[in-house]
C-alpha cells in the first residue's frame, strides 16, 4: 500500500511542546464575532495593514542586501523599457 511508509499521525497536534494556535484564532467572549461576516471596510483595513507590512518588509530587504535590490531595480528598468503599449 502506499500509505504504509508514512509515520502515523499524532492524535492530536495541539498536544505537542511546540504548539502555539494562530494569533487571530484565540477564543474572544464575542463568539459571534468568529463567525459574523468580514465588512468590506473591515477588509480594506486588514488588507492596507498587510500592504504597509509588506512594504516596510520590502524595504528592510533592500536595506540589508543592496546589491540585490539594485538587481531588482535594474531587471524592473529593463521590464519597463521593453515593455509594449
Amino acid at each position: 500500500m502506499r500509505g504504509d511508509c508514512f509515520a502515523p499521525a499524532e492524535e492530536d497536534d495541539r498536544t505537542s511542546p511546540g504548539w502555539l494556535p494562530m494569533p487571530d484564532v484565540h477564543p474572544t467572549d464575542d463568539s459571534d464575532e468568529l463567525h459574523a461576516p468580514e465588512t468590506p471596510a473591515q477588509r480594506r483595513a486588514r488588507r492596507a495593514q498587510f500592504l504597509r507590512d509588506l512594504m516596510e518588509a520590502r524595504e528592510l530587504r533592500d536595506r540589508v542586501q543592496p546589491r540585490r535590490a539594485r538587481a531588482a531595480r535594474m531587471r524592473q528598468q529593463m521590464r519597463m523599457r521593453t515593455f509594449r503599449w
